[in-house]
């Protein structure tokens, strides 16, 4: 565990680890931040509403496995915008045993009870025109291929791809 050895993974990647579960992997809801202009170029080819991921290859979800989540207090920058966030997770998707000092029902408990599980997608810039993408789940990968990779899934990964490798910085 990085955040036990003094070495936050929010500094590298943007989002802390925190929660896993075997069982069934969910999907995404946009938020606010990814109407915005400088984001709205992500989710081209996406509809406001429309659920992210609610497939693959992984437990049937772009979110799951492992999960992880924006959180200012650990280091996400505060630049970052927060693009989507998973929902639906079962009991089984419990939070990462380094945030647990003591069991609270209804706090402490799995996906379905906790607000602290949940998969985070955030974007930022960084300097000399760089910028972090991060969707917050290693089940994300599994859900590309689906329907031949015609999905939103893959149609967002293509316009975050294609704006990083375009001269000049981005939107």
């Amino acid at each position: 565990m990085w955040r036990a050895r003094g070495r936050m993974p929010t500094k590298v990647c943007g989002l802390t680890f925190t929660a896993y579960g075997f069982d069934v992997s969910t999907y995404y809801r946009r938020e606010p931040d990814s109407k915005r202009k400088e984001c709205a170029w992500m989710f081209k080819g996406i509809g406001a509403d429309e659920v992210i991921g609610d497939f693959g290859l992984v437990g049937g979800g772009a979110a799951g496995l492992e999960i992880d989540r924006y959180d200012l207090e650990f280091g996400t920058p505060h630049q970052a915008f927060l693009l989507a966030r998973s929902e639906g997770h079962s009991d089984l998707m419990m939070q990462v045993n380094e945030e647990i000092h003591f069991t609270v029902r209804g706090y402490y408990g799995g996906g379905d009870e906790n607000p602290m599980v949940r998969a985070d997608m955030i974007y930022y810039k960084t300097p000399n025109d760089g910028a972090l993408f991060a969707p917050g789940s290693l089940a994300w990968c599994g859900s590309l291929s689906h329907n031949d990779y015609k999905n939103n899934v893959s149609k967002l990964m293509e316009n975050v791809l294609k704006g990083f490798l375009k001269s000049g910085p981005l939107p």
